[in-house]
């Protein structure tokens, strides 16, 4: 019996065949790679990587597909919202993780994934290419915003592989695209939740200039410097957002 894809799990299966060499082209599977799948639907990507990999491990919610996937012995299959699932217990290190991400909550996975970065080798996920052009965004553009900063912080990443409706059954409304992302060696130690407020007021209106919405938050943080408030949030480069962050006061206990 064919499945028919489920809107609550904004579900679009992948049927390009040529799409879907590039894509594990991309990722470069290897035999003994702790590798981790999130949303497998059909298999159309699972099976090309077992073709590669002795085992590999996926995250699947719809039951119907669970079914369906646990009859493969390659598989350990983990049925669970993903964003419940706790990475950092598949893998010491070097864990890969892969996916065509449900578009609907895309930047919550992500988002939900630095808590595991430093056990991972490297991430292939497909997104909605708005998404990723958000992602890889350089300051000064359109698309550099919140997203651009709290994962530019932590990753290098690339757009490797462009995907377009037809290639999917339902077509989606947008193109997509394949985003490889590979955790930085060496990271600038921030504090987290600190950082993410301090980006989250930077950008929460974009069109002012800095010193109508950071300028006022810094003010409550203690900040005395002489940070430039005369810009837009779009203009500030990764670094100097750091930079900034590393130079507020310790948090008053």
């Amino acid at each position: 019996m064919k499945h028919i894809a489920r809107k609550r799990f904004g579900q679009h299966f992948l049927v390009d065949g040529g799409i879907i060499e590039g894509i594990v082209a991309g990722i470069a599977p290897q035999p003994d790679d702790h590798m981790v799948e999130i949303g497998p639907g059909l298999g159309a990507i699972t099976h090309p990587l077992l073709q590669h990999l002795k085992h590999l491990t996926v995250v699947e919610l719809d039951r119907d597909l669970v079914t369906r996937l646990r009859a493969n012995p390659q598989l350990t299959v983990i049925d669970q919202d993903v964003l419940r699932v706790d990475f950092r217990s598949l893998a010491n290190s070097g864990l890969r993780i892969v996916g065509n991400l449900p578009y609907n909550i895309s930047t919550p996975i992500l988002f939900h994934l630095l808590d595991a970065v430093d056990v991972v080798k490297d991430q292939h996920f497909m997104l909605q290419k708005e998404v990723i052009d958000r992602m890889v965004a350089a300051p000064g553009t359109a698309a550099y915003g919140r997203l651009s900063v709290m994962l530019q912080w932590r990753y290098d990443m690339e757009n490797f592989l462009h995907v377009p409706p037809t290639s999917f059954d339902p077509p989606p409304r947008v193109d997509s695209a394949m985003v490889r992302m590979v955790p930085k060696a060496a990271p600038p130690v921030v504090d987290f939740d600190r950082f993410s407020a301090m980006v989250q007021v930077a950008f929460s209106q974009r069109r002012k200039l800095l010193r109508h919405t950071l300028g006022v938050w810094l003010s409550t943080q203690g900040y005395a410097g002489d940070f430039d408030l005369r810009r837009r949030a779009e203009e500030v480069p990764v670094a100097a957002y750091i930079d900034l962050l590393q130079a507020l006061p310790p948090v008053r206990p």
